[in-house]
């Protein structure tokens, strides 16, 4: 490899890096936050459609459910209930 493309090789890096660093890390938290914010509201809509509510969205998530399952004891503690008592319960 010739020396030169090498160079720009590391500095397109070093750029990427502090592109990374300087823009994407000074929101890192609310970006965080908003992802969360997202995967409750679909944790909601499936948790609903599993309850009977009509959902203009269920046939999209019903393959979803499983892995939402996975999560759902962390879902309900963070949305302030000590105990899940819904249908399948996971405390």
């Amino acid at each position: 490899m010739p020396k030169p493309v090498g160079r720009i090789r590391a500095g397109l890096r070093a750029a990427a890096e502090f592109h990374e660093a300087w823009f994407t890390a000074r929101w890192r938290s609310t970006l965080r936050r908003e992802a969360r914010d997202q995967q409750d509201t679909l944790r909601a809509l499936m948790l609903l459609d599993t309850l009977g509510v009509d959902s203009p969205v269920a046939y999209e998530t019903l393959e979803l459910v499983p892995f939402v399952l996975a999560d759902l004891h962390e879902w309900h503690r963070r949305m302030g209930r000590d105990e899940y008592d819904g249908p399948g319960g996971c405390c």
